[in-house]
């Protein structure tokens, strides 16, 4: 007969760590499918309810509903280069979906599943949308503190998913957080102490006055000064 596994054997953790990526992809898959949804209906709303209207103003002037057409990145950024946005956009979804085959961390299953719900939902304008295949230009509708974009880029869900998912991204790197659920030391986080740069024993003992690091010294070094 042969023996069963012990408990916290490495079948045991390989099954576990099967189960955490599991649960992480499908997270980042959903919170994915969940943000291009949203942009989809809202774009559609916009093009139904805004087209050939005045902004509309809503919470005392913090937010505006202003339709717009965008064939570059922010503030009209690359408007002459837009069949290049695409090829970044795919890019960007192959690098994510190299890095989710090890990713078993909740907190980044959400943050790069918002940037791939963020990335899909303007690579679907700029493919299928007017003016062309590959050329095509984002819908916006979203203004604040000004109807026409002056203060901040017109946005939609998409670039908000985006952002939310490159700021939470770089939260975690900078506290440490890896993305297969294990947590770096602080020496090893952006920012942080290096090893290297750390005081030694000899170079401790050669900060302290005279006197204060010999424990057969008893009278702190009064004999020596007399």
């Amino acid at each position: 007969m042969s023996a069963a596994p012990q408990a916290g054997s490495g079948i045991d953790g390989s099954g576990r760590a099967t189960r955490s990526r599991r649960r992480s992809v499908t997270i980042l898959l959903s919170l994915a499918v969940f943000a291009v949804a949203v942009d989809l209906l809202t774009k559609h709303l916009s093009l139904q309810e805004l087209a050939d209207r005045e902004p509309v103003r809503l919470l005392g002037g913090a937010l505006y509903l202003s339709l717009t057409r965008n064939s570059g990145a922010a503030w009209s950024l690359g408007k002459d280069y837009t069949f290049i946005f695409p090829i970044i956009a795919i890019g960007v979804l192959a690098w994510i979906g190299w890095m989710a085959r090890t990713v078993r961390s909740v907190p980044w299953a959400v943050a790069l599943g918002l940037v791939v719900g963020g990335v899909v939902g303007n690579l679907i304008d700029r493919i299928f949308r007017a003016p062309g295949w590959f050329v095509g230009h984002v819908v916006d509708m979203f203004s604040v503190f000004d109807p026409y974009g002056r203060v901040f880029p017109i946005f939609n869900v998409a670039d908000s998913a985006l952002v939310c998912g490159v700021l939470l991204a770089v939260g975690l790197e900078f506290t440490g957080r890896q993305r297969d659920g294990t947590r770096a030391p602080a020496a090893d986080r952006p920012g942080g102490t290096d090893r290297a740069d750390a005081p030694t024993g000899e170079e401790t003992t050669a900060r302290q006055p005279a006197g204060a690091g010999d424990p057969g010294d008893t009278d702190g070094g009064r004999q020596e000064r007399a």
